[in-house]
Protein backbone atom coordinates (compact mmCIF):
# COMPACT_ATOMS: atom_id res chain seq x y z
CA UNK A 1 0.00 0.00 0.00
CA UNK A 2 1.09 2.95 -0.50
CA UNK A 3 2.49 5.26 2.22
CA UNK A 4 0.58 8.93 1.22
CA UNK A 5 -2.88 7.10 1.33
CA UNK A 6 -2.27 5.56 4.26
CA UNK A 7 -0.67 8.62 6.11
CA UNK A 8 -3.81 10.59 5.09
CA UNK A 9 -5.75 7.87 6.51
CA UNK A 10 -3.73 7.83 9.86
CA UNK A 11 -3.99 11.31 9.97
CA UNK A 12 -7.73 11.86 9.79
CA UNK A 13 -8.35 8.85 12.12
CA UNK A 14 -5.74 10.70 14.61
CA UNK A 15 -7.86 13.86 14.35
CA UNK A 16 -11.26 12.20 14.76
CA UNK A 17 -10.18 10.46 17.82
CA UNK A 18 -8.31 12.95 19.74
CA UNK A 19 -11.40 16.00 19.47
CA UNK A 20 -13.04 16.44 22.05
CA UNK A 21 -16.20 14.55 22.00
CA UNK A 22 -18.52 12.35 24.39
CA UNK A 23 -15.86 9.73 24.22
CA UNK A 24 -12.95 12.23 24.98
CA UNK A 25 -14.95 14.00 27.74
CA UNK A 26 -15.82 10.39 29.72
CA UNK A 27 -12.88 9.92 29.78
CA UNK A 28 -10.95 13.01 30.97
CA UNK A 29 -14.14 13.06 33.55
CA UNK A 30 -14.03 9.66 34.79
CA UNK A 31 -10.22 9.90 35.06
CA UNK A 32 -10.36 13.26 37.28
CA UNK A 33 -13.03 11.89 39.07
CA UNK A 34 -12.38 8.27 39.61
CA UNK A 35 -8.59 7.75 38.88
CA UNK A 36 -6.64 5.99 36.31
CA UNK A 37 -7.99 2.60 36.06
CA UNK A 38 -11.45 3.31 35.88
CA UNK A 39 -10.37 5.54 32.90
CA UNK A 40 -8.26 3.07 31.56
CA UNK A 41 -11.23 0.36 31.37
CA UNK A 42 -13.67 3.16 30.32
CA UNK A 43 -10.72 3.74 27.06
CA UNK A 44 -10.41 0.24 26.05
CA UNK A 45 -14.04 -0.02 26.13
CA UNK A 46 -14.23 2.87 23.30
CA UNK A 47 -11.60 1.75 21.65
CA UNK A 48 -12.44 -1.41 21.03
CA UNK A 49 -16.60 -0.35 19.98
CA UNK A 50 -14.38 2.04 16.95
CA UNK A 51 -12.06 -0.96 16.29
CA UNK A 52 -15.91 -3.03 16.12
CA UNK A 53 -16.88 -0.07 14.04
CA UNK A 54 -13.76 -0.55 11.69
CA UNK A 55 -14.70 -4.48 10.90
CA UNK A 56 -18.37 -3.58 10.05
CA UNK A 57 -17.92 -0.98 8.02
CA UNK A 58 -14.76 -3.28 6.22
CA UNK A 59 -17.14 -5.69 6.16
CA UNK A 60 -19.41 -3.42 3.76
CA UNK A 61 -21.97 -2.32 6.98
CA UNK A 62 -22.12 1.17 5.38
CA UNK A 63 -24.01 0.17 2.19
CA UNK A 64 -25.96 -2.06 3.99
CA UNK A 65 -27.16 0.77 6.07
CA UNK A 66 -27.68 2.89 3.00
CA UNK A 67 -30.17 0.68 1.74
CA UNK A 68 -32.16 -0.03 5.10
CA UNK A 69 -32.16 3.49 6.88
CA UNK A 70 -34.80 2.31 9.44
CA UNK A 71 -31.82 0.14 10.93
CA UNK A 72 -29.65 3.52 11.47
CA UNK A 73 -32.66 5.43 12.78
CA UNK A 74 -32.71 2.88 15.55
CA UNK A 75 -29.00 2.43 16.30
CA UNK A 76 -29.23 6.40 16.41
CA UNK A 77 -31.82 6.81 18.78
CA UNK A 78 -30.49 4.17 20.93
CA UNK A 79 -27.26 5.96 21.06
CA UNK A 80 -29.41 9.52 21.90
CA UNK A 81 -31.04 7.95 24.83
CA UNK A 82 -27.97 6.15 25.89
CA UNK A 83 -26.06 9.83 25.88
CA UNK A 84 -29.07 11.11 27.74
CA UNK A 85 -28.84 8.73 30.58
CA UNK A 86 -24.98 9.59 31.18
CA UNK A 87 -26.03 13.30 30.83
CA UNK A 88 -28.89 12.38 33.96
CA UNK A 89 -25.92 10.57 35.66
CA UNK A 90 -23.85 13.34 35.33
CA UNK A 91 -26.04 15.88 36.34
CA UNK A 92 -27.17 14.25 39.88
CA UNK A 93 -23.72 14.22 40.25
CA UNK A 94 -23.31 18.00 39.61
CA UNK A 95 -25.98 18.96 42.25
CA UNK A 96 -24.46 16.41 44.60
CA UNK A 97 -23.49 19.03 47.29
CA UNK A 98 -20.77 19.32 50.02
CA UNK A 99 -17.34 18.54 50.13
CA UNK A 100 -16.75 15.23 48.41
CA UNK A 101 -13.37 14.05 47.72
CA UNK A 102 -11.23 14.45 44.61
CA UNK A 103 -12.21 10.48 44.10
CA UNK A 104 -16.24 10.09 43.80
CA UNK A 105 -17.82 8.80 46.83
CA UNK A 106 -20.50 7.38 44.77
CA UNK A 107 -20.97 3.35 44.09
CA UNK A 108 -17.87 2.07 42.20
CA UNK A 109 -18.86 0.44 38.83
CA UNK A 110 -17.52 -2.67 38.69
CA UNK A 111 -14.19 -3.01 35.95
CA UNK A 112 -16.61 -5.05 33.48
CA UNK A 113 -19.40 -1.98 33.92
CA UNK A 114 -16.45 0.52 33.18
CA UNK A 115 -15.72 -1.57 30.11
CA UNK A 116 -19.24 -1.87 28.86
CA UNK A 117 -20.41 1.58 29.42
CA UNK A 118 -17.26 2.77 26.99
CA UNK A 119 -17.62 0.04 24.70
CA UNK A 120 -21.46 1.02 24.29
CA UNK A 121 -20.89 4.65 24.72
CA UNK A 122 -19.04 4.17 21.15
CA UNK A 123 -21.00 1.53 19.79
CA UNK A 124 -24.62 3.19 19.71
CA UNK A 125 -22.79 6.05 17.93
CA UNK A 126 -24.03 5.91 14.08
CA UNK A 127 -21.34 8.42 13.21
CA UNK A 128 -18.58 5.85 13.93
CA UNK A 129 -19.04 3.22 11.16
CA UNK A 130 -20.06 6.62 8.70
CA UNK A 131 -16.47 8.20 9.95
CA UNK A 132 -15.03 4.90 9.20
CA UNK A 133 -16.27 4.38 6.17
CA UNK A 134 -15.16 7.79 5.02
CA UNK A 135 -11.63 6.98 6.62
CA UNK A 136 -11.53 3.76 4.76
CA UNK A 137 -12.60 4.95 1.58
CA UNK A 138 -9.19 7.18 1.34
CA UNK A 139 -7.15 4.25 1.12
CA UNK A 140 -9.11 1.10 0.08
CA UNK A 141 -10.09 0.37 -3.75
CA UNK A 142 -12.29 -3.15 -3.89
CA UNK A 143 -9.53 -5.07 -5.29
CA UNK A 144 -7.48 -4.25 -2.06
CA UNK A 145 -9.53 -4.54 0.88
CA UNK A 146 -9.18 -7.26 2.21
CA UNK A 147 -5.09 -6.72 1.75
CA UNK A 148 -4.74 -3.60 3.12
CA UNK A 149 -7.79 -3.42 6.04
CA UNK A 150 -5.85 -5.14 8.44
CA UNK A 151 -3.15 -2.53 8.01
CA UNK A 152 -5.53 0.25 8.22
CA UNK A 153 -7.07 -0.72 11.43
CA UNK A 154 -4.45 -2.16 12.72
CA UNK A 155 -2.56 1.37 12.28
CA UNK A 156 -5.39 3.43 13.60
CA UNK A 157 -5.43 0.83 16.51
CA UNK A 158 -2.25 1.99 17.72
CA UNK A 159 -2.77 5.53 17.87
CA UNK A 160 -6.21 5.47 19.18
CA UNK A 161 -4.58 3.19 22.25
CA UNK A 162 -2.39 6.52 22.17
CA UNK A 163 -4.64 9.16 22.55
CA UNK A 164 -7.32 7.74 24.86
CA UNK A 165 -5.01 5.94 26.97
CA UNK A 166 -3.15 8.74 26.77
CA UNK A 167 -6.35 11.21 28.03
CA UNK A 168 -6.77 8.32 30.78
CA UNK A 169 -3.15 9.25 32.22
CA UNK A 170 -2.70 12.52 32.05
CA UNK A 171 -6.65 13.10 33.55
CA UNK A 172 -5.51 11.36 36.40
CA UNK A 173 -2.69 12.80 37.58
CA UNK A 174 -3.05 15.01 41.25
CA UNK A 175 -2.82 18.27 39.61
CA UNK A 176 -5.84 16.82 37.64
CA UNK A 177 -7.11 15.17 40.61
CA UNK A 178 -7.23 19.08 42.56
CA UNK A 179 -8.72 20.56 39.96
CA UNK A 180 -11.50 17.79 39.77
CA UNK A 181 -12.04 18.50 43.63
CA UNK A 182 -12.14 22.30 43.90
CA UNK A 183 -14.46 22.63 40.85
CA UNK A 184 -16.25 19.32 40.15
CA UNK A 185 -19.93 20.17 40.26
CA UNK A 186 -18.79 22.55 37.69
CA UNK A 187 -16.99 19.67 35.39
CA UNK A 188 -19.93 17.01 36.18
CA UNK A 189 -21.98 19.63 34.96
CA UNK A 190 -20.51 20.77 31.90
CA UNK A 191 -19.82 16.71 30.98
CA UNK A 192 -24.08 16.77 31.64
CA UNK A 193 -24.76 19.77 28.80
CA UNK A 194 -21.80 17.35 26.36
CA UNK A 195 -23.69 14.50 26.59
CA UNK A 196 -27.06 15.88 26.76
CA UNK A 197 -26.23 17.79 23.40
CA UNK A 198 -24.91 14.99 21.45
CA UNK A 199 -27.54 12.53 22.78
CA UNK A 200 -30.21 15.07 21.16
CA UNK A 201 -28.53 15.91 18.38
CA UNK A 202 -28.56 11.72 17.59
CA UNK A 203 -32.07 11.51 18.16
CA UNK A 204 -33.41 14.30 16.62
CA UNK A 205 -30.61 14.25 13.99
CA UNK A 206 -32.19 14.32 10.12
CA UNK A 207 -31.72 12.01 7.40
Amino acid sequence: MAAEPLITVYATYLLASASPGPSVMAIMGTAMGQGRRPALLLAAGILLGSITWAGLAGAGLAALLATHPEFLNAVRIAGGCYLLYLAYKAATSACQTGDLSARTTAKPFTPWQQFRQGYFMHLTNPKAVLSWSAILSLALSPERQARDLPLIVGGCFCLGFIVFCGYALAFSTRPASRIYARARRAIQAGLALAFLSAGLSLIFLKG
